[in-house]
């Protein structure tokens, strides 16, 4: 039955759940700009009623749970969208970066050096026995050369840099990682029971959870979502089971962490490798299933899949393509300049140090030999042609072998009438020895020098490519392969400079074949590359381009792809600014709000205050009557 006391107790309900109410929204209000805090609700409800024969009369209020807004589906949304715009904006950056190092759309950088290049040839080829006019073309030579390097240098230094900074995201991620597993027991415990949900402690893991997709991709799953419309008609929140993963890699199983392990002990250039530790010890490689976030797009810009050669350097990546199309570009420039140069009488030539071995087949090694022949062709002291023999290359064609057999050494120290003049002594066998070195490396080289008679006489010999076609890159390669008389050294973009000698002394640079004044014809070639069309392969790419279309293609394609990449993030920034909209209005606080909840408490409280106030003026009466 109702009385009196049951008013003053109604009265005293409506006060606590106002004075929570206040305390609730102070709450809320001082967490307004705490990254990841999610505005909190009292829920109440009426209390069970007292049961009379006039009807139930009402207890006053109770409350129910004091609950977060949160809707998981909207906060997934986030989380996915976050991962999309930390990939993207760090794309966009590092790619931004690569573009400024390619500066030709104002007339500068290597293509302007090309062009400078080609034209001290053609000065050369005016004058080819000025002596100031070597050396200016040397020092052409040298700013080229250098610019390549240089350019190359600063790809490798940014890649080696987005290497280390995996390093530091993977630190991050463990960190983290652990962290939440502490989380989730710590949440465990509080809510042990299933009484009351640990707000503080989900807005936590729901911060880590966000730093976690941000940095590598990483999901949260947890086993059941429950709505709680008595809070809000989006509010929902997950409870059970939960684990937190990498393309299926878990990571965070509950309050266990699994770390990722990071190492680049099995890398000869200090690339980082990541792996997953299973159950049974046995690592499996992640770099190639990362591919969210932060740490996805350094994998996608560096490069997720490394070689199984012991070159240590990725097979793929957006820096290490550029790397490739950049070496593709300088080595054939090399390997072209070089084929070209031997064509200038010489002493001696002595090649490159490479890793074949004397019976193996030219055309099947690594080397860049094709099939095809070349002319060994001696001179006199007078320029005048003693003799010339003809080279062939086939496919089963070595480097060293017996007088007669098919290989370059069997070939050039065969008897023969190269002159066809009944003469056994004036042949390219009797002026050309052969030499084959083997290192302690294990590298070989190969020597071809004059006979030191024939030396002392004034010979001289040269290697002339044959051509099969009307373009330059029809002949075998020989020469530019190995290096012989080079004009450049190096076998890539970061190595490429001018040869040592010529770099000492830029007057011994040569303008024709023979080795008399007034030929131009080696310069005249020269020139002439600069338009001849070769092939540049790029891993499994090949590119049929001049020297400067392939430059070209390296430099377009970085604009494409930068391009590409700021189109992108323009998209994805206003997708993840109408997301994190819908997430702002569901979960984050808003002050105007806040401030009208607290002026409906505070009326609330004084009236429940009034409550009492009237309660115990009643029985002020009733005490008043009495007495």
């Amino acid at each position: 039955m109702a009385s009196i006391f049951n008013t003053l107790n109604i009265g005293y309900t409506g006060l606590a759940a106002a004075q929570l109410g206040v305390s609730t929204t102070s709450h809320n209000i001082a967490n307004a700009e705490s990254e990841g805090y999610s505005r909190q609700r009292v829920v109440t409800a009426a209390a069970m009623p007292i049961f009379s024969a006039p009807g139930n009369v009402g207890n006053g209020t109770q409350i129910m749970d004091i609950a977060r807004v949160f809707d998981n589906f909207v906060y997934d949304r986030y989380t996915g969208i976050s991962s999309d715009k930390e990939y993207s904006d760090f794309t966009k950056g590092t790619l931004e970066t690569l573009s400024t190092y390619f500066p030709e759309i104002n007339d500068v950088g290597i293509k302007s050096d090309l062009k400078e290049y080609y034209n001290m040839w053609q000065t050369f080829a005016d004058n080819p026995d000025n002596d100031a006019i070597k050396l200016a073309l040397a020092k052409q030579a040298e700013i080229l050369t250098s610019s390549v390097a240089s350019l190359q240098s600063k790809i490798t230094t940014l890649q080696s840099s987005l290497n280390e900074q995996i390093k530091v995201g993977i630190a991050e991620v463990n960190s983290l990682a652990q962290e939440l597993a502490t989380v989730n027991k710590t949440i465990e415990v509080a809510e042990a029971g299933g009484a009351y949900a640990a707000n503080d402690l989900r807005d936590k893991r729901n911060s880590i959870e966000l730093s976690l997709s941000k940095l590598i991709g990483a999901e949260s799953y947890i086993g059941m979502i429950q709505s709680n419309t008595g809070v809000s008609s989006s509010s929902n929140e997950g409870f059970g089971s939960y684990t937190l993963s990498i393309n299926g890699f878990n990571i965070v199983d509950g309050g266990s962490y699994h770390p990722i392990h990071i190492s680049s002990s099995n890398n000869s250039n200090g690339y980082y490798e990541l792996s997953y530790e299973r159950q049974d010890g046995v690592l499996i490689s992640m770099d190639e299933v990362i591919s969210g976030g932060r740490v996805g797009a350094i994998l996608d810009l560096r490069g997720d899949k490394m070689g199984t050669d012991s070159s240590g350097v990725p097979t793929n990546g957006a820096l290490q393509k550029v790397i490739d199309q950049m070496d593709a570009f300088a080595t054939t420039l090399i390997e072209s300049t070089n084929n070209l140069y031997a064509s200038g009488a010489t002493s001696r030539m002595e090649s490159n140090t490479v890793n074949i071995t004397g019976a193996q087949s030219l055309v099947h090694s690594p080397l860049n030999i094709k099939e095809g022949s070349f002319d060994i062709v001696i001179y006199d002291i007078d320029g005048n042609e003693t003799a010339r023999r003809t080279i062939n290359i086939n496919l089963t064609t070595s480097m060293t072998g017996v007088a007669g057999s098919n290989s370059i050494q069997g070939q050039i120290i065969a008897q023969g009438d190269d002159n066809s003049d009944g003469n056994a002594n004036n042949d390219v066998d009797d002026f050309i020895q052969f030499n084959w070195a083997t290192y302690a490396s294990g590298e070989n080289a190969v020597e071809i020098i004059m006979d030191s008679v024939s030396a002392a006489k004034g010979y001289k010999f040269a290697i002339e490519d044959k051509l099969q076609g009307d373009k330059y890159d029809s002949g075998s390669n020989f020469a530019g392969a190995l290096g012989l008389s080079r004009f450049f050294d190096g076998n890539s973009a970061g190595s490429m400079q001018l040869n040592y000698q010529l770099k000492e002394n830029p007057t011994k640079i040569s303008a024709g074949k023979a080795p008399i004044t007034g030929d131009n014809r080696l310069s005249m070639n020269m020139i002439q590359q600069q338009f001849e069309v070769y092939k540049f392969k790029v891993g499994t790419i090949l590119y049929e381009s001049t020297v400067y279309g392939m430059f070209d293609v390296v430099a377009t394609e970085v604009g494409v792809r930068t391009n590409e990449a700021i189109l992108n993030n323009q998209t994805i920034t206003a997708l993840f600014n109408a997301t994190e909209q819908e997430y702002a209005s569901v979960s984050k606080v808003s002050i105007d709000e806040e401030l009208t909840n607290l002026i409906k408490y505070q009326t609330s409280y004084g009236a429940a205050s009034k409550v009492i106030t009237t309660v115990d003026q009643m029985m002020q009466t009733l005490l008043g009557i009495k007495q």
